[in-house]
């Protein structure tokens, strides 16, 4: 067949109101752009005309603001799944204009391959290259291709110049079986292979192409400052004596890192300690910080789900094609995030947390444990099988009127159950092999700030009074500092005689 190229309005015709649409990307890299903001455009028409019109919006991870931002401002969205950055949509989420679903990110493919979230209609994917035989070659991400496309009746494609063809051959596309006949994925090293280079698809399907140069709404961070380097810098020193002790391997591990400021400041410290060893990354997201790494041979090998870079970055990759080709793979969310192969590989995971408690529950998620804020992600993927899960965030926030670490957590996405290791700017919590009550005392000398220290030395005195229990709370008080913050803007401001 020959391949059928039409506008990015054609395409939005295909989509109609009720419908279950399957994007490609992973955050903003290889996200579809042109065809998700022609979709906004004729919502609002309809809308206009008094016609309902909302699709379920399906995607590998967060997306950029031509999809996730310009359908939410639509009013187009009636359902989102599994995970998101964005303001505006963020907003609606919390007052309730879009039904969201957080998932673990490894689920999602296979949660709409078993039917839980209904039909896929329409799948939307950016390519850099396609072929009349159905050979889709995605741009800077993995996400859920090749599960969208064959679900789907019908196939977009957004045939994004902007994207080198250089990347064809840098992907590892793979669908698992579903249960009971799944087998074992056989991903041994970070660099293995197990899928390949392109998703195939039946051409039929493909209704039209739509051709852009646009370049990925990726957005760049922040330098480094002294807070964040600090904790890089705890993380770095921390691992070198994990690695001098024997309980990392004299080879090192592959790592995990989350994405952010204080990713970025994570990886670079690690750069920069010569004590650790030339590393290899089995991730979700590749930022600048990454590349920078491997021109510096300190990062040999990444496997990803995405390329999450600032275009001046990606076009180095661009430039230096040969160079990254055999140092970098990407691979569908559910590789990328699997349990069964971050075990295996021994991943040290790295993620940052929004608070955590005195014994070590994490919530990565929730602002006051009411509104959302991203999603959890990827982060309890690797967690919960990590190697060595570490989670990292500064000691105060808002000025100090927020202590990151608090009595109980307002909301739980990981528990102490999977989390090993704390670390703040000011230092140190190694969880392991500690009781809840020594898991406190580790928290609170080497994390908190010093503002808040003391009042969480009385709150563990408080509530251990009488030697309440295994884990001591009380339960009217636990959740005092969040009190204290929304009736009068300051954490500090609790008083534990209120609770006597």
């Amino acid at each position: 067949m020959s391949l059928k190229f039409i506008t990015a309005e054609e395409a939005a015709s295909f989509v109609k109101d009720g419908d279950n649409v399957g994007f490609s990307g992973f955050t903003p890299a290889g996200a579809p752009k042109a065809i998700p903001a022609a979709i906004a455009e004729r919502a609002i028409a309809e809308h206009e005309k008094g016609n309902p019109f909302s699709i379920g919006v399906l995607t590998g991870a967060s997306s950029g603001d031509s999809l996730d931002g310009a359908l939410t401002r639509a009013k187009a969205i009636k359902f989102r799944a599994p995970y998101q950055t964005n303001k505006s949509m963020r907003n609606a989420i919390n007052i309730g204009e879009i039904d969201y679903q957080d998932l673990h990110l490894s689920e999602m493919a296979q949660q709409v391959r078993y039917g839980f979230m209904g039909k896929v209609n329409v799948a939307i994917i950016e390519a850099c290259e396609v072929t009349e035989d159905g050979k889709i070659y995605v741009t800077t991400a993995g996400g859920n291709v090749p599960t969208y496309c064959r679900l789907a009746d019908k196939i977009l494609i957004e045939l994004n110049s902007h994207h080198s063809k250089g990347l064809i051959g840098m992907h590892d596309m793979y669908e698992p079986l579903d249960p009971p006949y799944r087998k074992e994925l056989a991903v041994y090293t970070p660099s293995t292979r197990i899928g390949l280079p392109y998703v195939q698809v039946d051409p039929a399907k493909i209704v039209g192409i739509v051709e852009t140069n646009v370049p990925d709404e990726a957005r760049g961070f922040d330098p480094a400052d002294e807070i964040t380097t600090q904790i890089g810098n705890n993380v770095a020193a921390f691992l070198a004596k994990e690695l001098k002790a024997g309980r990392i391997p004299s080879t090192f591990l592959p790592l995990q890192s989350g994405v952010g400021n204080v990713a970025n400041a994570v990886l670079g410290a690690l750069g920069k300690d010569m004590d650790v060893p030339a590393f290899e990354m089995y991730t979700e997201v590749i930022q600048d910080s990454v590349i920078d790494l491997m021109l510096q041979g300190r990062i040999k090998f990444g496997s990803c789900c995405s390329l999450t870079l600032t275009d001046e970055c990606l076009q180095t990759i661009y430039n230096n094609i040969d160079f990254f080709k055999d140092k970098i793979v990407m691979r569908p969310a559910e590789i990328s995030n699997n349990p069964e192969i971050i075990r295996r590989l021994g991943v040290i995971s790295i993620n940052t947390a929004i608070e955590v408690d005195i014994y070590g529950n994490v919530n990565s998620t929730h602002i006051g444990g009411t509104k959302m804020m991203n999603g959890i992600g990827g982060s309890g993927d690797f967690t919960r099988n990590a190697y060595m899960s570490i989670f990292t965030c500064p000691s105060v926030a808002k000025g100090g009127n927020i202590s990151a670490i608090v009595p109980m957590v307002s909301h739980c996405d990981h528990s102490e159950h999977s989390v090993n290791i704390i670390i703040t700017e000011l230092g140190v919590a190694d969880l392991r092999g500690k009781s809840p009550i020594q898991k406190a005392e580790a928290i609170i000398e080497n994390c908190v700030h010093p503002d808040y220290k003391q009042l969480l030395w009385d709150y563990l005195k408080f509530a251990g009074e009488g030697h309440k229990g295994h884990t001591p709370h009380r339960i009217d008080a636990a959740l005092a500092f969040h009190v204290a913050l929304a009736k009068k803007g300051d954490m500090k401001a609790v008083n534990w005689a209120d609770y006597e």
